[in-house]
């Protein structure tokens, strides 16, 4: 793997020592394994914060208003009317 950028980090040394044995656990360099967890963390957060979650009231009220019928209102018919005249000439 070619590096491109760089990312310094500065923890206690207990911390170290906790990353350097699971490193050693999963076979891997504290480095290698500060990066993969790092960004499964990462991965799993913007997965979760990506995603819209509605209470069973607020999704019916939602889908009831998505699947309604719709009609324009007055200034979307103008505006409409005025792009085909548009085309038209």
């Amino acid at each position: 793997m070619t590096a491109i950028a760089r990312f310094d980090l500065k923890m206690d040394a207990s911390d170290k020592d906790i990353l350097s044995r699971a490193a050693a656990l999963m076979g891997t360099t504290m480095a290698g394994f500060v990066r993969m967890a790092a960004k499964e963390k990462a991965l799993a957060l913007i997965d979760s914060e990506s995603r819209v979650t509605l209470s069973q009231h607020d999704f019916a009220a939602f889908a009831g208003a998505i699947n309604q019928a719709f009609a324009p209102n007055p200034a979307l018919q103008n505006a409409l009317q005025a792009a085909t005249r548009v085309k038209r000439a």
